[in-house]
């Protein structure tokens, strides 16, 4: 379901647009519709997130157990890197994102941390990536979102350098059910369920929004949120799009807000789990909170999201400007039209195959795109024109 009209304006603001890439062959090659899908590589562990490095024709992929992996796109070999940090590889946690420094080989990953009582949290590193030997060296935790809980789900976790240069990290309300306004996504004491704003040091930047606000960590960017799983900038304006898991359907696509409170779960389209009781009020109804850009609302089968990219390549030139999602429940690749009344979703791709979309991204070199499959023993594909 598109926005409602009072919010379709920031659309326009936020058009997304994204790309596919053309590589070698591994295996057969079968079609899709207009789409021919090719298998990059097999035999991976809930890979969770797919990064396209400068300069190098290798993939880097995090496995949710705890490796970084080099993914050789035309041969399909699968390389270790050493250095990754330790990670709380249980239930929804593991080793998640990863992002590139724009202009130092500095690699930032999320992941998930436990202390000596067991507890866990999102937490934020980087290190030096070396990919001559390849290692990367020098690894250093910068951020751990607090509190830590004792819970393995909802971690998030994305991460990506705004325009501004800055480093914006989500984390999720990790399953917290006591529905209301003194819920952690609310309670911007905690870091939970919030957009966090770091330089790429890890510190706190000081035009944060929260800067100053004994009521608040100095560190939030946005809240109200359940668990954000896809985060991209807009390549052309700079905004920031997410994707949001809801409780039972209530799935959402949004536009981030400095300062802003997405409503979970005071305002919320979908209903608690295995009844028919809405969650909040409805996020349109109210003018203290950032109603989602288009949302799936109770009843309406929902659509679980991951990551999630902006189509601008060449293979394509008819999706530039669409927005790719991953859908996990719904196992297929979602592309959705931008436009200033809303989104529309197009046919689902890469549908009837009974894969979990983790992750898509498109390959700066040759417009293809390649999706992370999420599973034990799950592979890397790619989407070329057919």
């Amino acid at each position: 379901m598109t926005a409602p009209v009072e919010r379709r304006a920031v659309l326009a603001t936020g058009a997304a647009i994204v790309a596919l890439s053309t590589a070698g062959c591994l295996g057969s090659r079968d079609s899709d519709g207009s789409e021919g899908v090719e298998t990059v590589a097999t035999g991976l562990t809930r890979p969770w997130s797919l990064t396209f490095l400068p300069d190098d024709p290798r993939l880097l992929v995090t496995e949710r157990s705890g490796q970084l992996v080099l993914v050789d796109r035309e041969r399909g070999d699968v390389e270790t890197v050493p250095g990754a940090p330790d990670v709380h590889a249980a239930g929804q946690g593991g080793l998640l994102d990863a992002a590139l420094h724009p202009d130092e080989p500095w690699l930032y990953l999320t992941y998930a941390v436990r202390n000596d009582d067991g507890a866990s949290t999102t937490a934020l590193g980087r290190g030096r990536l070396d990919l001559a030997e390849p290692r990367l060296a020098k690894f250093e935790p910068l951020f751990a979102a607090e509190p830590f809980v004792d819970s393995t789900q909802h971690y998030g976790s994305r991460v990506v350098f705004g325009p501004d240069g800055m480093v914006y990290v989500t984390v999720g309300d990790r399953g917290f059910k006591d529905f209301g306004p003194n819920h952690v996504s609310q309670d911007r004491t905690t870091e939970l369920g919030a957009t966090i704003r770091l330089t790429p040091d890890g510190e706190t930047p000081d035009d944060n929004p929260f800067v100053g606000d004994a009521d608040a960590r100095e560190t939030i960017f946005s809240y109200g949120h359940r668990n954000v799983q896809g985060m991209v900038v807009h390549p052309d304006t700079g905004a920031i799009w997410q994707s949001e898991h809801g409780e039972r359907d209530g799935d959402e696509i949004n536009v981030v807000e400095r300062g802003g409170n997405h409503g979970w779960p005071i305002a919320h389209y979908g209903c608690e789990y295995g009844s028919d009781e809405p969650v909040g009020d409805l996020p349109h109804e109210r003018d203290d909170v950032v109603p989602p850009v288009h949302y799936w609302e109770c009843g309406s089968g929902g659509f679980p999201p991951a990551g999630m990219t902006v189509y601008d390549g060449d293979a394509f030139p008819e999706w530039r400007g669409d927005l790719l999602v991953g859908n996990l429940a719904g196992q297929y690749l979602g592309r959705f039209t931008v436009d200033d009344t809303g989104l529309e979703e197009a046919d689902p791709i890469v549908a009837d195959r009974g894969w979990r979309i983790r992750d898509v991204e498109v390959a700066p070199d040759t417009g293809h795109v390649y999706v992370a499959v999420d599973g034990e023993d799950a592979p890397i594909v790619r989407i070329e024109s057919a």
